[in-house]
């Protein structure tokens, strides 16, 4: 959530105008992420304040954006709890602020836990499940936008920045994801919209008598159709990992596998294909960080993350066994 484009006091308060959501009293910058511009909100109404976040997007276009909003509004109206989008008077949602696409949605309570416990791991898996099901009736579609066509289109734009060995890992991986990809198997596995990026910093917690309360989603502009369980490999992969490490969480993995599962029991066929779908998501972040962290693009605020950390866990998950010891608590 960087700042690639600067946005006026003027400018974000006629927007808030448009939409009916009152009078603008502050406007803040967003750290933090890379793909967008977003902005803090604050607008008074009726004498109360309401917070939202104003989001200008760099790369998506106004004739996608209508999937990402839509499904933020399927998922709330089903009891998933999302930013909502507002809409204008015609319905639209969105909108043009400095010739970009742009769109003003709720900003949930509560804070990230960049720490997550067995505890947060269980509410986050067993709301993803719900919201997987929650999305299986939404009437639009669009493919994964950094599923296995973009990694195999990136791959040679990052290669000449690697070392051999990093050449050869993911040279070695793609071959292998390529080939997942033409198994009967996995053209079968459970399909719908997925989030697709819902790391610790996308979700929301609050502290209630001493015990965290999952608040919320947000973040969903990597959204698509993809597998289920590509999503939930996404997850995995970050709240079930050490960050010093890379390696294995098995409480947070044990954890939130089981309580996915007891919302959306997995098939058989998805147990199977988890550790390569584990492999897969290492891949496609590890892919997407070498790419900003070697081709960035200005912005203020820009905060690049470190393509290390997503190699170490794909290295930790190439290596290891085919299996994934988390699922024995399925068994």
């Amino acid at each position: 959530m960087a700042v690639y484009t600067e946005v006026s006091f003027a400018e974000a308060s006629a927007l808030l105008l448009q939409l009916q959501l009152g009078e603008l009293q502050d406007l803040q910058g967003c750290a933090g992420g890379i793909e967008n511009t977003n902005y803090f909100v604050s607008s008074l109404k009726n004498g109360q304040h309401h917070d939202y976040v104003l989001t200008l997007f760099e790369r998506l276009t106004f004739e996608q954006l209508p999937f990402y909003l839509r499904l933020m509004k399927h998922l709330a109206q089903r009891g998933i709890v999302v930013p909502e989008p507002h809409a204008n008077a015609r319905g639209e949602l969105v909108f043009e602020v400095k010739g970009k696409p742009a769109a003003v949605v709720d900003k949930l309570s509560g804070q990230k836990e960049l720490e997550p416990g067995p505890a947060h791991c269980a509410q986050v898996g067993a709301m993803l499940a719900r919201m997987h099901l929650a999305g299986g009736d939404f009437d639009m579609s669009q493919p994964n936008l950094r599923g296995l066509d973009w990694w195999n289109e990136t791959t040679p734009v990052v290669l000449p920045y690697l070392t051999d060995s990093q050449k050869n890992l993911l040279t070695q991986e793609l071959a292998y994801q390529n080939e997942v990809a033409t198994q009967p198997a996995y053209a079968a596995l459970p399909r719908g919209p997925i989030h697709a990026d819902l790391f610790r910093d996308n979700v929301m917690f609050e502290t209630v008598a001493g015990q965290p309360v999952l608040r919320g989603f947000f973040d969903f502009y990597f959204a698509g159709n993809d597998t289920w369980l590509f999503d939930l490999a996404v997850c995995l992969n970050d709240w079930c990992i050490d960050q010093a490490s890379g390696a294995h969480h098995a409480a947070n993995a044990h954890q939130f596998l089981a309580a996915y599962d007891s919302v959306r029991p997995l098939q058989v066929a998805e147990k199977e294909l988890l550790p390569a779908l584990l492999r897969a998501a290492a891949l496609r972040f590890w892919l997407s960080r070498l790419w900003d962290f070697y081709l960035p693009r200005q912005a203020s605020l820009l905060q690049a993350h470190d393509p290390a950390h997503f190699e170490r866990v794909l290295r930790h998950l190439a290596n290891q066994k085919l299996d994934y010891p988390a699922l024995e608590a399925l068994a």
